[in-house]
């Protein structure tokens, strides 16, 4: 009998003022608008490979197509004293690799999340890349390892977009199914197919 699959949280956490003092060390960011590019600052603990890499910034892209928001990928030393309209920093934390062989790994907490300071969603999220690589893996099966590092690339595309959407939605509620909804199992993070609904890309902060 299959045993029933098992979704992974996101969350927000409260932030310290420290997290705002990097922020401002780093770069200063205005209200998110429709008219510039997301900025999308990336921080690895582990580089992941560049075909993982790759999806995952087109699996951003794409989920975001439909509403018309751009991307602008940079690392951050080529974000460090520049000025970007709309900034989000995502650091990744961990082996963003999948292993030729499971590991034991606790995968009670949640594979990423997003600050809050005063109940106000702060621009800064962190992936735990242990966590998402564990889950992508457990869905896998057959020739899914022959694409491994793009199965993770889609993964972690699915992981940023979710706390993404946090941060341009300046919202911490979650979506009833698609990226949006509150937990994703390791099935929702590698199957095709999987996009935000049209109602929670509405929420995205518009220009007045």
């Amino acid at each position: 009998m299959a045993s029933k699959p098992r979704s992974f949280p996101m969350r927000l956490v409260l932030q310290c003022a420290t997290i705002a003092a990097v922020l401002a060390a780093l770069t200063s960011a205005a209200n998110p608008t429709r008219r510039a590019p997301v900025t999308v600052v990336l921080e690895f603990q582990t580089v992941p490979a560049t075909t993982s890499l790759a999806e995952m910034k087109r699996e951003v892209e794409t989920l975001f197509g439909p509403s018309g928001i751009t991307f602008d990928w940079r690392s951050r030393s080529e974000a460090v004293g520049r000025s970007f309209a709309n900034l989000v920093v995502v650091r990744f934390k961990g082996k963003c690799v999948i292993e030729p062989a499971p590991w034991l790994l606790d995968e009670r907490g949640p594979m990423a999340f997003t600050y809050s300071t005063s109940g106000v969603v702060q621009p800064f999220s962190e992936v735990e890349c242990d966590h998402v690589s564990a889950a992508a893996r457990s869905a896998m099966w057959g020739d899914d390892f022959a694409h491994a590092d793009l199965l993770l690339g889609r993964a972690l595309g699915r992981v940023v977009a979710h706390e993404v959407l946090h941060i341009l939605a300046k919202s911490g509620d979650h979506g009833h199914d698609g990226v949006a909804k509150p937990a994703l199992s390791g099935t929702n993070l590698i199957e095709p197919g999987l996009r935000l609904n049209p109602a929670d890309l509405a929420r995205v902060y518009t220009e007045p």
